[in-house]
C-alpha cells in the first residue's frame, strides 16, 4: 500500500484530489487499535450528504477526506480481527458502530455511543461524527471489523454485480429505512419527496416492499423524467403547490398511506425560496390519519448557510399540530445500516432490485471526483460512484 489519494474538501464550493496519509490501524485520537482492518477501496460514492457540506451549510472543517460510502477488499487485518481475511471483498455500512454499547446491541447502530465522544452515532469524512477519515479514496482504515463489514460470499460474482452492491453502503439502506419506517407493505400508496438518487432508493424500496402505486415529486424534470422512465409515478412540484391535488391526480384522493422526506433541510418551496421545513409539513398534509412519514433526509443541528435565522440551529417551523391532530408517526435519524444490508445484499445478488439502473449509477475515477460533485449539485439524474484503482471499469 502506497500512493493514497482522496477527496479533500476545502472550504464552500471547493474539492480537490489530493494525496493524503495512508490509513493506519488507529483511532482518531491516535491510539493503537488491533479490531480494525485496511482495505484497498473498490468502489466509493458521491452522496447528497455530501453535498451539503461541500456547499458550506455544515460546520465542517476545510481539510476534511469526505466519502462516507465504501465498498473495499481487505489487505491488512489488526491482531483481533477474528472473521475476516485479507483478499475479501466487503461493504462497508456508513455508520461507524462498535457494536458493544447499548444502542448497537438494541440493533440502533446509527446512534452508537462509543465511536464519537462528541455526540451519538459516527461516519466516515462526515462533520462532527467522530473524526473518521472518509474512504473517497484510494484506501481506508475501518474499526471494528468483524461488527461492521458485510463480507460478499463469491467475489467473482460480487464484481459482477458491483455497480448494485456499492449502493450498499448507504443510499438502499437508507432509502429503504424511509420506506419500512413509512409503513409500506403490500398494496399501499405511497409518496417520495425528492427524486433525487435516495428518493429513487426510497421509491425502489417501496415497490420491493409490495407498494401498489409510488409517486416521487420534485422541481427538476430530468429527475422527473427519469423517474418515470424506471417506473415510478412523476409528481411535477413546478405545476402548483397543493400537493393533495397533484397526488388525487394518480391515486384519486388527496392522500397517501405512507410519505418519505427523502430532501431534507435544504428544502425549496414553491416560489424557489428555501423553507427547510416545507417538505415535513406537506408530509403531514399528505398522510392518512394514523400513518406514518419516514424522514432519510438529513436535518442538521447547526446550518451555518440557512436563510431562516432559527434554521441556523435547526429549529424549524413544523405544523406539529397538524401532525398530531391526525395521530401521525414520524422517524428520524441515521439508517442503521446493518439491520438491512445483508438482505439487501440477496436481493441485489438474485436480481430482485436494479439498484445501480434506477439511481443511474455513472462510474467515474476518483480523480474525475470534482467534477461529479460539480455535475450532481446542478441536479443531475445520476448517482456518481468513484473508481479509485479502476476495478470497475474492468469488470463493466
Amino acid at each position: 500500500m502506497s500512493g493514497n489519494r482522496g477527496v479533500v474538501y476545502l472550504g464552500p464550493g471547493k474539492v480537490e484530489v489530493q494525496d493524503i496519509a495512508d490509513p493506519k490501524l488507529e483511532s482518531p485520537d491516535g491510539r493503537r487499535i488491533e479490531h480494525a482492518v485496511i482495505l484497498k477501496v473498490v468502489s466509493t460514492n458521491i452522496c447528497g450528504s455530501d453535498q451539503h457540506m461541500v456547499r458550506g451549510r455544515t460546520t465542517a472543517p476545510a481539510g476534511l477526506v469526505l466519502g462516507h460510502e465504501i465498498t473495499g477488499e481487505v489487505i491488512e487485518t489488526g491482531t483481533d480481527v477474528e472473521m475476516l481475511a485479507i483478499g475479501d471483498l466487503v461493504s462497508v455500512p456508513f455508520n461507524v458502530a462498535c457494536g458493544r454499547c447499548r444502542t448497537c446491541k438494541d440493533g440502533d447502530t446509527g446512534v452508537c455511543l462509543h465511536v464519537n465522544h462528541a455526540r451519538p452515532g459516527g461516519a466516515y469524512g462526515y462533520v462532527d461524527m467522530g473524526g473518521w477519515i472518509g474512504g473517497q479514496a484510494r484506501y481506508v482504515m475501518v474499526p471494528y471489523a468483524d461488527f461492521n463489514l458485510l463480507k460478499f460470499p463469491d467475489r467473482d460474482r460480487a464484481m459482477s454485480k458491483i455497480r448494485d452492491l456499492t449502493m450498499l453502503s448507504d443510499i438502499l439502506p437508507t432509502g429503504f429505512h424511509g420506506a419500512v419506517k413509512a409503513g409500506v407493505g403490500v398494496g399501499s400508496t405511497v409518496y417520495v419527496a425528492g427524486a433525487g438518487p435516495v428518493g429513487l432508493a426510497a421509491a425502489a424500496s417501496a415497490r420491493l416492499l409490495g407498494a401498489a402505486c409510488v409517486m416521487i415529486g420534485d422541481f427538476n424534470p430530468d429527475r422527473l423524467a427519469h423517474a418515470a422512465k424506471v417506473g415510478f409515478e412523476p409528481i411535477d412540484l413546478g405545476k402548483h403547490d397543493r400537493l393533495g391535488e397533484l397526488v388525487a391526480a394518480v391515486v384519486g384522493v388527496p392522500e397517501v398511506d405512507a410519505a418519505i422526506d427523502a430532501v431534507g433541510f435544504e428544502a425549496r418551496g414553491h416560489a424557489g425560496g428555501e423553507q427547510p421545513a416545507t417538505v415535513l409539513n406537506q408530509m403531514m398534509e399528505i398522510t392518512r390519519a394514523a400513518g406514518s412519514v419516514g424522514i432519510p433526509g438529513l436535518y442538521v443541528t447547526e446550518d451555518p448557510g440557512a436563510a431562516e435565522q432559527a434554521a441556523r440551529t435547526g429549529n424549524l417551523s413544523l405544523r406539529l399540530g397538524l401532525g398530531w391532530s391526525k395521530a401521525l408517526s414520524f422517524h428520524t435519524g441515521q439508517t442503521p445500516v446493518i439491520r438491512y444490508n445483508r438482505m439487501l445484499m440477496q436481493a441485489l445478488l438474485y436480481d430482485r432490485l436494479p439498484i445501480a439502473d434506477i439511481v443511474n449509477a455513472q462510474v467515474i475515477s476518483l480523480e474525475d471526483a470534482p467534477r461529479g460533485y460539480e455535475t450532481f449539485d446542478k441536479g443531475a439524474a445520476a448517482k456518481f460512484v468513484l473508481d479509485p484503482h479502476g476495478l470497475l471499469a474492468k469488470a463493466a
